[in-house]
């Protein structure tokens, strides 16, 4: 078999690749190890990257529970709860938890440029109450904030900007003169690729928490790792040579018709030693070589070695 001496695969050498191996490949019993990959979500850090984002979280919880103890002069836990990444249009018309956005979300912007931010903090109303209360003792927290409470929560939110920034080489965030409430704080077109950082709060001793996110675009988070925002990436000319590296090491298996002949049940009973079965086929006829019910190539009937071989004249790849 010749080797292809191809090195920028097309999509049709994998569309061609695909069709010959069909659905119908073999299972040779081996275990195969395999890793989830949702297409739906971006993949712009690397594995590497993604171990050393984990530490940059666990450090910006420990710093905001510090910060979070100083102002309410109580201890805190602050844990990391979970750590993903999204396309921004899957949280346009919700919020970063999933539930439509609705009165009571707050969110304070922050980047490293005022102007144009690149993350932001996102406070459901219940943590709202709940963090106020902490705070001021006295809030209720099953109501809307009143316009100090609010502005003492965006303050506790600053903090979370400023645990973030210490907790990163070359973060150097800070927070918009302005928050927002109720609908998100950047003009987002739904393609932008953000890392997503959900955190509990509680005091020491308590059995309740409160849920918060923070939000960063993977490329400007990228500068926390204190490495290019670009080393996650692959070309699509590599993705492509990937598919097709393992494409072709899939076993199938293939089949030599010689030809196909109509015959009725009666006949096939009727069959016995010494019978000849006439086929529609001249002996100087190729023969087909089928993978996965796909004709593949076509050639001459032959031995080998002691064995029937089958010498190639055409290939064909029939894809339908």
């Amino acid at each position: 078999m010749t080797e292809t001496t191809e090195n920028n695969p097309g999509r049709t050498k994998i569309q061609q690749l695909l069709a010959v191996i069909g659905s119908n490949a073999r299972d040779d019993g081996k275990q195969v190890e395999a890793i989830d990959y949702d297409w739906h979500q971006p993949h712009f850090f690397n594995s590497q990257q993604t171990k050393k984002l984990a530490g940059f979280a666990a450090k910006a919880a420990t710093l905001i529970a510090e910060k979070f103890g100083a102002l309410c002069q109580h201890s805190f836990e602050v844990t990391i709860t979970s750590t993903s990444e999204h396309f921004a249009g899957q949280f346009l018309g919700q919020d970063p938890a999933g539930k439509t956005q609705g009165p009571g979300n707050y969110y304070l912007p922050f980047g490293s440029d005022q102007e144009e931010p690149c993350g932001f903090i996102s406070i459901p109303p219940q943590t709202a109450g709940i963090w106020t209360t902490q705070l001021l003792g006295d809030t209720d927290s099953t109501k809307p904030l009143s316009g100090l409470e609010t502005s003492f929560l965006f303050d506790m939110a600053s903090l979370i900007i400023e645990a973030i920034t210490s907790a990163g080489e070359k973060c150097g965030f800070h927070p918009a003169e302005n928050a927002m409430t109720d609908h998100l704080p950047l003009q987002l077109k739904g393609t932008e690729e953000f890392y997503k950082i959900t955190f509990r709060v509680k005091k020491t001793g308590s059995e309740t928490g409160s849920e918060a996110h923070i939000l960063v675009l993977c490329e400007k988070l990228a500068l926390a790792l204190g490495e290019a925002a670009q080393t996650g990436k692959f070309s699509p000319k590599d993705i492509a040579r990937a598919i097709q590296n393992h494409v072709e090491t899939i076993p199938v298996p293939i089949t030599v018709q010689l030809a196909c002949v109509p015959v009725t049940v009666e006949q096939i009973l009727n069959l016995t030693v010494g019978d000849v079965l006439l086929l529609d086929k001249k002996i100087d006829e190729p023969a087909q070589l089928i993978a996965a019910g796909r004709t593949v190539c076509r050639g001459l009937c032959a031995k080998s070695a002691g064995k029937y071989a089958l010498a190639v004249t055409e290939a064909v790849f029939e894809t339908t």
